[in-house]
């Protein structure tokens, strides 16, 4: 038998037998790890409220033959407590988790960009001092990023020349410029380009001076280029409340041609032919 340790996020649980549950965590040193928790679903379990989605615990387990066996379990941060109440942050964190799932398709490799992303949108969440729409969509950002697939913002997908640029293109893989400009292309006002660099980069002034409507335009955008790339959408962003705060003074300030996520996914799926441009990395 093979003891480890480690820290991890509860992604999500599956019941498993009459008492067992199966618990997928996204750990800091094994990367997404699918363990059984036995006995958790009993009155008397000692650490089953511990092993519920968005807690970040300390476990230990041992190897076993297909699933490892959870054998102990501290709680570090309890940030399902403050989520769990709350219907925006509820439907935000499950969309978090659910990435997260989505982008570990390999079980035991260390993806330690992404476990940290996960750990800083559910502490954003759990303390509520930010928008719960913008951790969302500074999350997807960066974790597409961290996948490959961070959208060109400032400067052409295709070519490199520095921008900004007028048209937005899903499949051409963010911003084009005049010359490289594809038909289906949508047209974001400046201040939705704005908002998607703010927040790839973590500039929260910015983004928190944003209003509704561009908020709404860079969610759309942000969600149709995840569905693009997962090639499916998630089922929990549909379900999110997108309840922004007003930045003081905010009006309704979207683009041209996006109006939100509908709008937007629509766009996406018909310039289905992808080019395989590629967009810059970063976090």
């Amino acid at each position: 038998m093979s003891l480890y340790r480690d820290t991890g996020v509860v992604l999500r649980v599956h019941k498993l037998g009459e008492a067992d549950r199966i618990i997928t965590l996204l750990t800091r040193r094994h990367g997404k790890v699918r363990a059984v928790a036995k006995g958790v679903r009993r009155t008397t379990s000692r650490f089953g409220a511990r092993l519920e989605p968005f807690g970040h615990v300390d476990v230990q387990l041992y190897t076993g033959r297909t699933l490892d066996v959870i054998t102990q379990v501290e709680t570090v941060d309890a940030f399902a407590l403050p989520i769990v109440g709350d219907y925006q942050r509820y439907t935000t964190a499950s969309a978090v988790a659910e990435t997260a799932d989505r982008l570990t398709a390999e079980e035991g490799e260390p993806v330690l960009k992404l476990y940290l992303l996960v750990v800083g949108a559910l502490r954003a969440l759990a303390e509520g001092r930010r928008d719960a729409s913008l951790v969302l969509d500074a999350f997807l950002l960066r974790s597409m990023a961290f996948a490959g697939w961070a959208p060109a913002i400032t400067e052409c997908a295709r070519c490199g020349e520095r921008g900004p640029h007028a048209a937005f293109n899903i499949a051409a893989g963010g911003s084009l410029c005049p010359r490289c400009r594809v038909p289906g292309s949508v047209h974001p006002a400046p201040e939705v380009v704005g908002l998607l660099d703010a927040l790839l980069h973590g500039d929260w002034d910015i983004a928190e001076g944003s209003t509704h409507g561009v908020r709404r335009d860079v969610s759309g955008l942000v969600a149709a280029l995840l569905q693009w790339h997962l090639e499916r959408q998630l089922r929990s962003l549909p379900l999110v409340e997108r309840r922004a705060r007003e930045a003081p003074g905010a009006g309704t300030l979207g683009s041209d041609t996006v109006s939100g996520e509908t709008e937007v996914t629509s766009a996406a799926q018909g310039t289905r032919g992808r080019d395989n441009a590629q967009g810059t990395t970063g976090a």
